[in-house]
């Protein structure tokens, strides 16, 4: 069990001892801080209060998060918008839909259901910046928080309309072709995974014009049918029902929609990695311009982006980084290879309902089915995998002796440790939301690529020991 404070918000097991857990007292601790944190960064007149749009994903401690940091922003003399029930995108839309504040989104992503997070929002919906995560922790820890008198505190108002305004936004968008799609009579399932893609990812195929939609795992009950992370090997029923029912794809979303991966019409995996190269493909054969994704994600990008006449550049892992360096080189598109779309067009943060839309509208007009569209792609393989660590472990310790060894090859410490070999490479660093080194190695055979991760994941537990 663990409580972890990044720059992807305060992420925590529900449950245990406070300060080593997400209990309500830490909920309330964190949520008081945000709250400080943004009435001292929004100047408002004395008969005007602070807004933050809230909404949550469907685990099963939703409520109760969410009651805990409503109570407390209103205690603050801040206005609260509850969208509910929603999406990670939806809610950060919803800031700028609103003209709100902030938000913070009620949501630990692909982590098991015993776990949920506080990510914070500014007032133009995107994640807050490393220098002002700090602070808020700075301010948390002190714990000097001051309350509004009873006749100052905030209002609680609910509003289930964000979800549909931002389908509009979607099925809007001039790269987005309704017609198109509605004419190929597409036959989709869904894996929903008990969570917002039960209800959000179905809403958005019939905006579209698909009709015959199955939805798998769609009891938004938070008791996770699979491992939430949306990867191959938690996506075996998701595959066997597309070719059971001959479908023609297959979508996985993790629980608060941000991630996005196909199933092809064969059972096999389109590829979490290339569910952005395919986007991107599409965007950049409408607007030549840059590309961003982190480090660890497919060189498949770049070999796109350099082929449809723009620019690719890597940033540092996490979304924030990625927009960081998106907005610097004025990129058209952008994201992760864990299937994140960044579409600034939209907004800039990860949304797997634009990620479908732009994917289905290249799908159907390319004329092929998904298989064959993968087939036009490079084939490069990434062996993901990571190693949990115990309290106490140095892992720049570990990080020294590795770099060490391999010292003879090109190495960035940009990111944790990123190591080439040729034309292969693999990508040591820790994670900003659970207690591992993710390692990841990619290669043009998917045995190299393994076999280059097993002898990184031997190098580190020779050097715990």
């Amino acid at each position: 069990m663990s409580l972890i404070k990044s720059i992807s918000g305060i992420r925590g097991t529900i449950g245990g001892k406070t300060g080593h857990n997400l209990t309500p007292v830490d909920i309330v601790k964190f949520t008081a801080a945000y709250g400080s944190w943004l009435l001292e960064s929004v100047k408002k007149d004395n008969n005007q209060k602070a807004t933050v749009v809230v909404g949550r994903d469907g685990r099963i401690s939703g409520n109760m998060v969410s009651n805990l940091v409503n109570a407390t922003l209103s205690s603050l003399g801040i206005n609260v918008v509850d969208v509910g029930l929603s999406t990670t995108p939806t809610v950060e839309m919803a800031v700028t839909f609103l003209k709100a504040d902030g938000g913070i989104i009620l949501t630990a992503s692909h982590n098991p259901k015993e776990w949920n997070a506080l990510k914070l929002l500014n007032q133009k919906g995107e994640f807050i910046s490393g220098e002002e995560g700090k602070y808020i922790l700075e301010l948390a820890e002190k714990e000097s928080f001051l309350f509004a008198e009873i006749d100052q505190l905030g209002s609680i108002t609910e509003n289930d309309s964000m979800l549909e305004k931002h389908i509009d936004s979607i099925v809007g968008h001039k790269l987005v072709d309704v017609k198109s799609i509605s004419a190929a009579n597409l036959s989709i399932v869904v894996d929903a995974v008990n969570s917002s893609g039960a209800f959000a990812v179905p809403k958005l195929l019939k905006a579209l014009g698909v009709e015959n939609i199955t939805v798998i795992n769609e009891e938004i009950s938070g008791n996770f049918a699979h491992n939430p992370e949306p990867l191959p090997e938690h996506l075996t029923e998701l595959s066997r029902e597309v070719v059971a029912k001959k479908a023609s794809l297959g979508i996985a979303v993790d629980p608060d929609v941000d991630r996005l991966c196909f199933v092809c019409e064969d059972g096999t995996m389109f590829g979490e990695e290339y569910t952005l190269v395919a986007v991107a493909d599409y965007v950049l054969s409408k607007k030549v311009g840059n590309t961003v994704s982190n480090m660890s994600s497919t060189k498949a990008l770049k070999d796109i982006t350099l082929n449809r006449g723009g620019e690719y550049f890597p940033s540092a892992v996490g979304e924030v980084n990625v927009v960081k360096k998106m907005k610097e080189v004025n990129a058209v598109i952008g994201g992760e290879g864990n299937g994140g779309i960044i579409f600034p067009e939209l907004h800039y943060g990860r949304d797997a309902l634009i990620g479908i839309a732009l994917f289905l509208t290249q799908l159907v007009k390319s004329k092929k089915t998904v298989k064959q569209l993968r087939n036009t792609y490079p084939d490069y393989f990434i062996s993901k995998n990571k190693v949990t660590l115990e309290d106490g472990i140095n892992v720049a310790s570990i990080f020294d002796t590795i770099k060490s060894k391999y010292k003879s090859n090109p190495i960035n410490t940009e990111d944790g440790l990123k190591i080439e070999f040729d034309n292969d490479w693999v990508h040591l660093r820790t994670s900003n939301t659970e207690p591992i080194i993710r390692i990841y190695a990619e290669s043009n055979f998917e045995t190299t690529a393994q076999n280059i991760a097993t002898r990184l994941i031997k190098d580190i537990q020779e050097s715990i020991l």
